[in-house]
């Protein structure tokens, strides 16, 4: 027992552990869990507010030197905001959930704004989460290199950060130290997933991701942000997958842009979409999109709650028991996302 003890507190064991990437919209939170795991979980686009769930990823650190070998599940979250409707608030479930099981925070701020932290209600949060926080200034790329040391100096007076890391998770700056520091502060523990998978979200809500990821690029104004899509279909075979989506909106006069001149849209959508969808299934994808009104559906805390991946599981599960279908499509459509080789 004691040398079982020894080996858990020694600076080689192996460590695993959640740390939680906190920010506001666009400071970089999805692009840094996509730098650190080697492969696109989140979707990035310019527009604030594109995640909206909280996404996992694993990342599997080898011993280096003196840095542990280590397992670290990355959590990505919405951005911090007030909420003004049940999408907005259940973003926010999102993030306090996230927090709430962390050993680490990694509260990430655009460098060219960090001025702001200050005054901000999201120091706040990331004190209340009684763990370790780490501060990381990223953009550095956009900073003159002479004006980010009284950044970090003007940062340190604001609270006892564990580290202040600058970064430019773009351009992959500041990443290898950013890692050692990671792996160093997870507590010592076996692996929690297998070391060639990268996530646990199922491949149908990362599908899903990916078709809302081609809609936020392709539409402006306010269709974004009262767009959501749901699968409704999916039937995986040796070679080819076929999929059925449905893009909500709001109004008829979003539906109108989401068809677009023509009926042309959804074509454009659905052709970058697939192609992003093929490389995650590894088959040819037939994609069917279809535009839909659903209106007022951000205020719907029911239907918001039905775009939860995780109540999708729970209600396939249930439809599926109630067919007696014996294929276990549930974990089919949960199985493992591994890393592309």
């Amino acid at each position: 027992m004691a040398a079982l003890e020894r080996l858990a507190h020694s600076p080689m064991a192996h460590r695993s552990g959640f740390a939680c990437i906190l920010g506001r919209p666009n400071a970089g939170k999805s692009t840094l869990l996509n730098a650190l795991v080697g492969e696109k979980l989140a979707i990035v686009t310019p527009k604030p507010q594109t995640t909206r769930n909280r996404i996992q990823g694993f990342l599997n650190v080898p011993k280096k030197g003196k840095r542990p070998p280590a397992q670290v599940v990355l959590i990505d979250t919405p951005g911090v905001h007030k909420p003004d409707s049940a999408l907005g608030r259940k973003m926010m479930v999102e993030v306090s959930e996230a927090l709430a099981g962390c050993n680490l925070v990694l509260l990430i701020v655009d460098a060219t704004r960090a001025a702001t932290l200050q005054d901000d209600f999201l120091l706040e949060m990331a004190k209340r989460a009684s763990t370790p926080v780490f501060l990381l200034l990223n953009k550095i790329d956009l900073i003159e290199k002479g004006k980010l040391l009284p950044i970090i100096d003007q940062c340190r007076q604001l609270y006892e950060f564990g580290e202040i890391l600058p970064i430019s998770a773009r351009k992959r700056q500041g990443l290898e130290e950013l890692i050692d520091a990671v792996a160093a502060a997870m507590p010592p523990g076996p692996h929690r997933f297998p070391e060639d998978e990268i996530t646990d979200l199922p491949v149908r809500f990362l599908a899903a991701e990916l078709i809302r990821e081609r809609v936020l690029l392709e539409t402006g104004e306010e269709v974004p942000y009262a767009a959501s899509v749901k699968i409704e279909q999916w039937e995986e075979g040796a070679k080819l997958t076929r999929i059925a989506a449905v893009i909500h909106c709001e109004r008829a006069g979003q539906k109108g842009i989401l068809v677009g001149r023509g009926g042309k849209m959804p074509k454009k959508i659905g052709t970058q979409a697939r192609l992003e969808i093929e490389r995650l299934v590894g088959t040819r994808v037939f994609l069917e999109l279809f535009v839909k009104v659903r209106a007022g559906w951000r205020n719907s805390r029911e239907f918001v709650e039905g775009l939860d991946w995780r109540r999708q599981l729970q209600d396939t599960a249930r439809l599926t028991s109630d067919q007696g279908d014996v294929k276990n499509e549930p974990q089919k459509l949960n199985g493992p996302v591994t890393k592309k080789r």
